[in-house]
């Protein structure tokens, strides 16, 4: 609707996890490292973690389009299964057929990775919104893990969701779950205004804009506040303020526009949330290591780019 007043060629703040949109903070980019580095480096189990909003679904469908035609995955992202819903749903995404018991399943299953590896073929497994897997279910995947040689795993199991995950994996039933956990990572919210600002005028760019300056600077510190930056609030207030500003016929989004589209959605920030983000803005933390920047950069070459 407000994509031709703007100069847009498409809409750059929708909600669905759109690969064609991510923007690496130095968040993504260390747990892009470590799943390039646990596929690659044969490790197992991995788990990545972040809050809601965050773009974990986003990522992972980013690196799935990237991965080598070698590597079989198989998406799993809706976790309400019983065990036995679990294993119809392994079987069927990597090709397992003609199996009646669990055994049978098992031994099949076995075959093909086995099969895979032998050829160097990797066979990676991806859980979305894991934190909403019964321990049952858990329990059966770390039964999984150990499909393997005396010196290499046959499956990669990569476990994203919520920071409950954490939780869910201290349960005492789960201790031998929790230490075949190769490689732990977690995804952050933006650190500050700046990165905001380069996140907004990212997507924006990548929707065809010819001036990003759609958002006074005013604006945006306002969407900061109220999203904490978190990226599926920032895309919430970014396109519903789009829309009041078309409305309107402003062709720059005020601090006022967002005000009041964060007030419809009940984003309002809290009365002392202003300082508390002017002070964690200040705070520059080294991410990642540089041998593990120099990984992923070398995996990928100039993919980082937006």
């Amino acid at each position: 609707m407000y994509a031709a007043f703007y100069g847009l060629k498409e809409l750059p703040f929708a909600l669905t996890p759109d690969p064609h949109f991510i923007y690496f903070t130095p968040s993504h980019t260390e747990v892009m490292a470590n799943l390039h580095y646990g596929i690659e480096s044969g490790k197992g189990l991995m788990v990545v973690t972040g809050e809601v909003g965050t773009g974990k679904t986003t990522i992972l469908r980013w690196m799935m389009q990237r991965l080598d035609r070698t590597v079989l995955v198989a998406y799993i992202f809706n976790p309400r299964l019983a065990v036995t819903e679990f294993y119809q749903h392994i079987a069927s995404l990597f090709g397992v057929q003609n199996w009646e018991t669990k055994a049978e399943l098992m031994v099949s299953l076995g075959q093909v990775l086995e099969s895979r590896h032998s050829r160097g073929l990797r066979t990676v497994l991806i859980v979305d919104e894991a934190q909403g897997l019964s321990p049952a279910v858990l329990e059966e995947i770390r039964l999984l893990s150990n499909f393997e040689s005396d010196i290499a795993k046959y499956l990669q199991i990569v476990l994203t969701g919520q920071p409950e995950l954490r939780e869910v994996l201290n349960y005492p039933e789960l201790r031998q779950l929790k230490q075949r956990v190769a490689l732990r990572c977690m995804i952050k919210p933006l650190s500050g205004v700046e990165e905001t600002d380069r996140y907004i005028t990212s997507r924006l760019l990548a929707s065809g804009a010819d001036f990003t300056n759609i958002f006074s600077q005013e604006a945006i510190d306002y969407i900061y506040r109220c999203s904490e930056g978190i990226p599926r609030k920032i895309n919430n207030l970014c396109d519903n303020s789009l829309l009041a500003g078309f409305a309107a016929g402003e062709l720059v989004i005020g601090r006022s526009i967002v005000e009041e589209v964060a007030e419809s959605l009940d984003m309002l920030p809290g009365l002392d949330h202003g300082l508390q983000t002017a002070e964690r803005s200040d705070l520059q933390v080294r991410i990642f290591s540089d041998s593990r920047a120099e990984l992923w950069a070398a995996g990928q070459g100039s993919e980082l780019a937006f």
